[in-house]
This record gives structure tokens, sequence and C-alpha cells, in this order.
């Protein structure tokens, strides 16, 4: 049931990529929102829940296994970006970065035969497919709409219509 040491400290340092990329969030919630488009900003603050969450299942997974979580040390956001498109830029290429994590940590635990880490880096895999997804489509539109303006506050009200969640793992 317990992790191999190796295991362990591959998962704690996704623990701190999770809870980076929620502080990577909150930043890029910041550029938008000077930048007086209160919908995106508010999406991101969601986006940076979420990533609270997904550190909580990591968390959680090894507490069951009876490990000792460790948050290390998060590098700090990149902020002041040149548009809204770059700020969403900004936010796939963590989200990229993120998942490479994850297919190297279930490489990992394939590598040291944990076949109990199996169903939660699953889910994770297809999550990130999602995640890729979700962003890609938001950078498509910011591309289509350009420098227009009626169509950034159109963009900016419909990502403000995210439903807020919550920053606790409330799946089994």
């Amino acid at each position: 049931m317990k992790m191999t040491p190796t295991l362990e400290a591959a998962f704690n340092d996704q623990v701190t990529l999770e809870l980076g990329a929620a502080t990577t969030y909150r930043q890029l919630a910041i550029e938008v929102d000077v930048r007086d488009l209160p919908g995106m900003a508010a999406w991101l603050r969601h986006q940076a829940d979420e990533e609270i969450v997904h550190a909580n299942k990591f968390i959680d997974h090894m507490v069951d296994r009876g490990m000792h979580p460790r948050i290390g040390a998060g590098e700090q956001p990149p902020a002041n970006f040149d548009s809204v498109l770059a700020v969403f830029e900004a936010a796939l290429a963590h989200e990229e970065k993120v998942s490479e994590a994850i297919r190297n940590l279930y490489r990992s635990a394939h590598s040291e035969g944990d076949l109990d880490s199996r169903p939660l880096l699953d889910w994770f895999l297809e999550e990130q497919i999602e995640e890729e997804a979700t962003v890609s489509e938001i950078i498509g539109r910011l591309k289509l709409i350009g420098d227009d303006g009626s169509g950034l506050l159109r963009l900016d009200s419909e990502l403000g219509q995210r439903q807020a969640g919550t920053t606790e793992n409330n799946e089994g």
C-alpha cells in the first residue's frame, strides 16, 4: 500500500506543481482584472480553485496510503502580459507543463510497479485533455476576435458565467 520513496517524492512534486498552477491562475486572473475584464478574471480564479482541488486529490491519495505529503517551494508566476491572448497562451503553456508532469508521474508509477496509483492518474490524464482543450478553444476565439472590443466583451461575459466550485475534493 505504501509508495516507494522515489514515487512519494514524485507525488510531492506534483502536489507542489498543482498548487503552483493555482498561484499561476490567480496571477493570470489579476492580469485580466486590471484590464477591466471581470468575467475572464472570475473564470481564471475558478480555474485556480480547481487546481487546489487537484492538489487535494494527490494529497488525499498519499494520506490514504499512509504517506506524509509535503509541499515544496513553488515558482514565481509570470506577470505583465501584453495582451489577453498572451494571458491565455500562458495558461495553456502551464496546462501543458502539468500534463507532461502527470504523464511522467504515470510512467514513474508504472516503472515502480505501483498499481494503486493508476485510477487516480488515469483520471488526471483525462482531465488534462479537457483542460488543454478548453484553454485552446478560448485562445482560438481570442484569435478570431482580434482587436474587436465588443467581441472581447462578449467573451468576457460568457466566461464570467462559469459556476464557482469548491476547493475541497468532493469525489469519494
